[in-house]
């Protein structure tokens, strides 16, 4: 599989409950998806609310022909940078989550190495109004291994499921 073919797989997973730009997306990426959430509770009429929590995902998609470390830390710094400056904190703000997915037709080991351990957060307000987790996901398309960081380790069933889906 080329990296093509894996980012359509990808993209066309996320456009189920994301929405999806492929035409605009921030730049250095190939596309970009966003996920919205409100949720509100009541008891017994909306006058009464009891609780209010909202959440977002920020997901960058890079398509590289061969990542390095240091390209690596410039995607990351990229879709952090952008997905965080999208954040509005407050009282009702959950959690906005930045997912950076890279699919390449081959990764260095140094930036294989580096993969595991980049992470980034985010509090607001000390949690108060919510935080930001970075979560990272990297394909090598040709070969098919897969690396992320710790926060993206629930991701990976999910996308060998969707890789490996003909």
């Amino acid at each position: 599989m080329n990296t093509e073919e894996a980012l359509e797989r990808l993209l066309r997973s996320y456009g189920a409950y994301y929405n999806v730009d492929r035409e605009n997306p921030a730049p250095p990426f190939a596309a970009e998806a966003v996920f919205h959430s409100h949720d509100e509770r009541f008891f017994l009429v909306k006058s009464a609310k009891l609780s209010e929590a909202e959440s977002h995902e920020y997901v960058f998609f890079a398509r590289e022909g061969n990542l390095t470390a240091q390209r690596l830390q410039e995607l990351a710094e990229a879709a952090w940078v952008t997905g965080t400056g999208r954040v509005t904190p407050h009282a009702s703000h959950q959690s906005s989550d930045v997912l950076l997915e890279i699919v390449a037709e081959s990764i260095t080991p140094e930036a294989m190495a580096m993969i595991p351990k980049l992470k980034r957060y985010q509090s607001y307000r000390h949690t108060l109004h919510g935080w930001s987790h970075f979560r990272l996901f990297a394909l090598e398309a040709p070969s098919g291994r897969m690396a992320c960081n710790r926060q993206g380790r629930s991701l990976k069933k999910v996308f060998q499921s969707i890789i490996a889906a003909q």
